[in-house]
């Protein structure tokens, strides 16, 4: 549970370190996203969810 939590802390420490270095390329890159249909989204998302998946295998073991 406890590296869940550090997991969940250091994706909002990434998030805001975008938001805060770049705000405006962050406002572009969501209006690219709003314009994109929702089957491309699922796709990019289940690929970045496997390879996340794949990647923290390789690394815990």
């Amino acid at each position: 549970m406890r590296d869940l939590l550090c997991a969940l802390c250091l994706v909002a420490v990434l998030e805001g370190l975008w938001l805060f270095a770049a705000p405006g390329a962050w406002k572009r890159a969501i209006s690219q996203l709003l314009a994109m249909p929702d089957r491309q989204l699922r796709a990019i998302g289940g690929i970045v969810l496997i390879v996340g998946l794949i990647s923290l295998y390789l690394v815990r073991h």
